[in-house]
């Protein structure tokens, strides 16, 4: 009887186990055509943005919202504020997160000017241990083409891009140092941060 009820048990227990698994999101379940369609559109909308004749604040706006819907904004900032994020509040984080993201729009959108009457193509994809990573060309008239990396994850819930390389250069590891220069500049006042932040770029 105990033989039976224990196997019974087991039983009941793998059964449950197996329903978790198939009610949990698929963290790796993104496909390299999946990621390399997210980048299309989101290549096209930044193709359409740098040759828009746009500049300033249109421009910023424009690219800000690009990065909002294509990039995980919140997991891009985490990593890029530290290891401050994490006794950082929660309104902190928020208002880090959206001053990061406008500053990142105003940095990279002054960069963008200088490719109008250029592209960026999208060339192919390939898993890359639980990720995709989509590449990609730029090309500027009178300079040469270089290449461009987007690193895709589905884990935050939807497909986003969470990092890029610039011929190899991670904007991430890049946008980190810098973040943490500024934050050790001010004491680590994340608030003074944030307040900088949103006049910076």
């Amino acid at each position: 009887m105990m033989n039976s009820d224990f196997t019974r048990r087991k039983m009941l227990a793998g059964t449950a186990a197996l329903a978790l698994v198939a009610a949990a999101p698929q963290a790796f379940a993104l496909s390299a055509g999946q990621a390399q369609q997210l980048i299309g559109q989101a290549v096209s909308e930044i193709n359409r943005a740098i040759n828009s004749g746009q500049s300033g604040s249109s421009l910023y706006r424009t690219f800000e919202g690009i990065f909002r819907k294509y990039a995980d904004v919140p997991t891009i900032a985490r990593s890029a504020l530290g290891p401050p994020a994490r006794s950082a509040s929660k309104k902190q984080l928020s208002d880090f997160t959206n001053a990061f993201a406008a500053y990142m729009s105003r940095k990279y959108g002054k960069r963008f000017r200088d490719f109008a009457g250029g592209k960026v193509e999208v060339t192919g994809s390939r898993a890359v241990k639980s990720f995709q990573e989509v590449s990609a060309v730029a090309k500027i008239p009178g300079q040469s083409p270089f290449a461009v990396s987007f690193m895709v994850s589905d884990r935050s819930g939807s497909s986003k891009f969470f990092d890029l390389l610039i011929e190899g250069i991670s904007l991430l590891k890049s946008e980190r140092a810098e973040i943490g220069a500024m934050l050790d500049k001010r004491g680590g006042n994340i608030d003074a941060l944030v307040s900088d932040l949103n006049k910076a770029g």
